[in-house]
């Protein structure tokens, strides 16, 4: 099954990079608390990827 909290992380993260402008800002917002939450009950190969997400989501912004 997997960490929860890290699979939504990753779809918070893809929903980030699919949104319009319109709604870039509040998906990101999403995303990045998605990651903070996930961050602590993670793997450190878990850890490593979601830093990878966010990278995603810097740039984006």
């Amino acid at each position: 099954m997997g960490n929860r909290l890290f699979q939504e992380a990753r779809r918070f993260v893809e929903t980030a990079v699919a949104a319009g402008p319109e709604d870039r800002e509040m998906a990101v917002a999403k995303a990045k608390n998605a990651l903070s939450s996930a961050f602590a009950n993670s793997t450190i190969a878990e850890q490593h990827q979601l830093q990878e997400m966010q990278q995603k989501l810097d740039q984006l912004t």
